[in-house]
């Protein structure tokens, strides 16, 4: 993969998969961050951040969209910095009530704490970070209220989870039966693909500029799940498992059947488009993450790798 470089202005702390990458853009003695990460990480998160300001102040934090490991670090970042705390309109309501089913954090079995938003975004605002003016554009499909940050002077895209260098995000909205996920995730896919953009900040891994190529493979992800939503259902079990045990870094293997048919985002998808007992559900996700490399039986536990 070819090297993406940044303007002078913007740094990424690279995450990995628990915690969001998070994204800081310089203005003079003032930076803004966008995403947070995931709640466990809060700690790490503000040392990280702390040596990235090097004395400069966080004036803001934004969030791209509402899921934990986007913004399970807003309070503790908040009450390090003292900055204000901008997120899509859309959730506006879920975060003002804390509405943990609403965010996902009850119906994946997620963590995330309690924050303060003290502005909202709307699509098509424009903002200032880094030297350049961005346009906030709405990106739905992985959530349906989430945002993409677009600079066109500089080609550059902050694209959350609606486009990576191998795919997208999971489209909770179909696998849980709200709907709309499909459509809109094909939607803002040929909405980046009309933009100006030849390099890509994305919510997990680093930064690119093969932009038609990930595009392509999104594109043909997203054919696929059309095709086929046991395969997307598939998917998404297996990466919300994984990011669960990235977070618990083990599993009861003799509790898996039953913790798979409480979790509403398992159940739901299991029922909707599976149709497997627990019991067969569990027996073939340790499989399915043994093989993968990302998990291994260890007794009656399942450890993360």
């Amino acid at each position: 993969m070819t090297r993406c470089a940044l303007p002078p202005g913007i740094q990424v702390l690279e995450r990995g998969w628990l915690s969001a990458n998070n994204v800081l853009l310089f203005d003079g003695p003032e930076a803004t961050l966008v995403d947070s990460g995931y709640v466990s990480h809060a700690a790490q998160t503000v040392a990280l951040i702390r040596d990235a300001l090097d004395g400069r102040r966080l004036e803001r934090l934004i969030n791209t969209h509402s899921h934990s490991d986007h913004i399970g670090c807003n309070a503790a970042v908040q009450r390090a910095f003292a900055c204000r705390i901008g997120v899509p309109a859309g959730m506006a309501e879920m975060v003002e009530h804390w509405d943990e089913a609403a965010l996902l954090l009850s119906v994946a079995a997620q963590q995330g704490e309690r924050f303060r938003a003290d502005h909202l975004i709307t699509a098509g605002e424009r903002l200032y970070m880094g030297g350049l003016e961005w346009q906030a554009l709405p990106a739905p499909g992985h959530d349906m209220d989430a945002l993409l940050f677009h600079a066109p002077d500089a080609r550059l895209l902050i694209s959350g989870d609606a486009l990576w260098r191998d795919g997208f995000g999971i489209l909770f909205a179909e696998v849980i039966g709200s709907g709309g996920g499909l459509e809109g995730a094909r939607a803002t896919l040929e909405a980046i693909a009309r933009l100006s953009v030849d390099r890509v900040i994305p919510g997990h891994g680093a930064p690119f500029v093969e932009v038609d190529e990930a595009l392509g493979a999104a594109f043909a992800r997203l054919k696929a799940f059309e095709d086929d939503g046991a395969r997307m259902a598939r998917n998404a079990i297996r990466a919300c498992m994984t990011f669960m045990l990235l977070e618990q870094r083990r599993m009861d293997l003799d509790t898996l059947p039953a913790y798979l048919a409480e979790v509403p985002l398992y159940r739901e998808a299991n029922r909707r488009f599976l149709g497997l007992t627990p019991e067969a559900l569990a027996a073939w996700l340790v499989g399915e993450l043994e093989r993968a490399g990302v998990a291994v039986r260890q007794g009656h536990e399942l450890h993360s790798t």
